[in-house]
């Protein structure tokens, strides 16, 4: 993946974004975790990906193992996100 290898692509991550966050409620607690981890990792910051997943998160949290959470929490943090009402 693009994040694993440290590869910043703005157009990329930016079309993603859009798509991700028309699809979120179709997405796993792990895709969720997996998608803001990619993107905290690149440095790659995205306000509406990172609300529309901290909406989502509110309602599968219960889903979440203790990895998905750790790696989401990371992810608000390492971006600078804030999210009071899911942390």
């Amino acid at each position: 993946s693009y994040a694993t290898v440290g590869h910043a692509s703005p157009d990329l991550f930016n079309a993603a974004q859009e798509e991700a966050v028309k699809k979120i409620s179709t997405f796993s607690s792990q895709a969720i975790s997996n998608t803001v981890w990619s993107y905290a990792t690149v440095g790659h910051v995205s306000p509406d990906l990172f609300n529309a997943v901290a909406d989502e998160a509110m309602k599968k949290m219960n889903t979440f193992d203790p990895q998905a959470i750790s790696n989401t929490v990371w992810s608000y943090a390492t971006v600078g996100h804030a999210s009071p009402d899911l942390f």
